[in-house]
């Protein structure tokens, strides 16, 4: 019985181990090909008032394009997570008392959410910044999330502070609108 259970074990052993493995498989990306990939990738978003944004991802850097020494906070929300529906007001005061050097993205990571429902969201919780929805959104959440090392399934709201592509701080969870504020403060140099 137990040698049945050793070999047992062995082969699932293998069979996990096999399947885990960096042998490549033909047809597959070389570890260079797959890191250029990664390293520069575009996404297109469009906002609820039909302007585009472009982000550009560097390796580790997202930059949105045009918005050169500003600050620029990627805020991944749903329109149904309480705690998502509380930070829209902390950002929308923090974009208007910085709406010089501030940006706020708003990310939605639902999947094909009517845009009604995302106007729904910001007039009902007075979330006056750039919202945006596109298929791209998972893709950049998903990409932000990464780079920030918070796992597959990550908690939301999460938000990430930008300046010139460069990250600056990120935050997970309800957040005071405070701690937010005094790092765009730093990164201003005031």
């Amino acid at each position: 019985m137990s040698k049945k259970y050793i070999l047992l074990l062995s082969v699932l052993s293998a069979l996990l181990f096999h399947g885990c493995s960096d042998s490549k498989k033909e047809g597959s990306d070389t570890s260079a090909n797959a890191n250029q990939m990664i390293a520069t990738t575009d996404f297109k978003l469009k906002g609820l008032d039909d302007k585009e944004y472009l982000v550009k991802k560097s390796g580790q850097n997202f930059t949105l394009d045009g918005a050169e020494n500003k600050i620029v906070i990627f805020d991944i929300f749903a329109t149904w997570c309480p705690p998502c529906r509380a930070a829209a007001k902390h950002l929308s005061s923090l974009q208007e008392k910085y709406k010089e050097n501030l940006i706020v993205i708003g990310i939605t990571i639902e999947d094909k959410v009517a845009n009604e429902k995302l106007k729904e969201f910001a007039s009902t919780y007075k979330a006056n910044y750039v919202l945006v929805n596109s298929e791209q959104n998972r893709r950049l959440s998903d990409a932000i999330v990464k780079e920030l090392g918070l796992g597959e399934r990550y908690p939301i709201p999460t938000m990430a502070m930008y300046k010139n592509g460069q990250l600056i701080n990120h935050y997970v969870g309800a957040t005071e609108e405070e701690f937010i504020e005094s790092d765009i403060k730093n990164a201003l140099g005031k």
